[in-house]
């Protein structure tokens, strides 16, 4: 059983910068496509950005693109989301997902049945 578990989150105003970890345990991350999801209220699931530990591949939401960046440290079993230039608008809760052997775009473009989902990390960006 996988375990992952959010933190980094917080209060920031608007231009400013977070890191979200996502830190795994009970197994290890490889062979799995990680991503992050966020959901603000009233609004739908978004795949924000992934990672396919599998193939390599990376997948950002075009909302993020240039903003946001994805990386791992498989010797910590963590993956980072790296969160610049933040706005109102990414206020969310953020969640990591895990995929058995997925590449990160189709991870990104699922809004349930993860293999593995955290409790996730609430971002609030204010203006």
């Amino acid at each position: 059983q996988l375990h992952l578990v959010e933190s980094g989150g917080g209060l920031v105003q608007s231009g400013g910068s977070l890191r979200l970890s996502c830190t795994a345990s009970g197994k290890s991350l490889d062979y799995y496509a990680i991503g992050w999801f966020r959901q603000a209220p009233g609004k739908g699931r978004e795949g924000v950005s992934c990672l396919s530990n599998k193939d390599g591949s990376l997948y950002y939401a075009d909302s993020v693109k240039g903003r946001f960046t994805i990386s791992s440290d498989n010797a910590k079993n963590t993956v980072y989301l790296y969160m610049n230039n933040l706005k109102p608008d990414d206020t969310a809760n953020y969640y990591c997902a895990a995929n058995w052997v997925s590449t990160a775009q189709r991870l990104c473009n699922m809004m349930g049945n993860y293999d593995y989902l955290g409790q996730g990390t609430q971002v609030t960006v204010s203006s």
